[in-house]
């Protein structure tokens, strides 16, 4: 598919799919508009890069649809300081826009295959680390972090991550409640993190913070 053609398609997600949902804030608009979405998925999948639903990248692991990804990034406040933690970083979509809005980013992948996609896609960008190892555990190595977003549904969000957060930092992610995703907000304060659901989302699943099951006996 011609150049145009996907420049087009993404200027047909900001004005069908951003702005009537409230993803307004300039910054971000002008990120995601110019970000090749298509670039991020497998190359059969390229023509739907732009669709409003998540995309199959291989593994059991998929990229959120664009919406999500906008809804996240306003819930988050990006600021221009920011040091961000990306927990699943999947092939770097989500990372290279915020390679736009924040000073630097820290992009943590667990899976090879969708890690060795982002080295390619990150190429030489300054202000992206990207790194390997379980999600649940976070990157100690480069905390704190002004900024944690969990790319993904998850049911719980580990006390690692308060411990990662400087002071008074952020966090957001996708709240799995009995298969409903709801994007939801906190901060780190005493060590903790006190997460407020604020909206329904389509939001892709991430492997490694499943809530333990908890057994009876009779």
């Amino acid at each position: 598919m011609e150049a145009e053609n996907f420049t087009a398609m993404r200027r047909a997600m900001v004005d069908s799919q951003l702005r009537p949902s409230d993803v307004t804030d300039r910054a971000i608009v002008a990120a995601m508009a110019n970000v090749a979405r298509e670039d991020f998925v497998p190359a059969d999948r390229a023509r739907v890069a732009y669709t409003d639903r998540a995309i199959p990248l291989g593994n059991g692991r998929s990229l959120n649809p664009p919406l999500t990804t906008g809804q996240m990034l306003v819930a988050a406040d990006v600021r221009i300081a920011d040091h961000v933690l990306i927990v699943g970083a999947a092939t770097g979509y989500l990372a290279t826009i915020l390679a736009r809005l924040a000073t630097s980013v820290v992009a943590l992948e667990s899976e090879d295959m969708l890690a060795d996609r982002a080295a390619e896609t990150l190429g030489d960008l300054a202000n992206v680390t990207l790194v390997r190892g379980p999600l649940a555990a976070g990157w100690a190595k480069a905390a704190p972090y002004s900024l944690i977003i969990v790319d993904g549904a998850v049911q719980h969000i580990p006390d690692t991550f308060a411990k990662q957060l400087a002071p008074g930092g952020r966090l957001v992610t996708a709240l799995d409640d009995r298969g409903v995703a709801r994007i939801a907000r906190g901060e780190a304060s005493d060590g903790a993190i006190a997460l407020m659901p604020l909206s329904d989302v389509e939001a892709v699943s991430l492997p490694g913070f499943d809530r333990a099951r908890h057994f009876t006996f009779s």
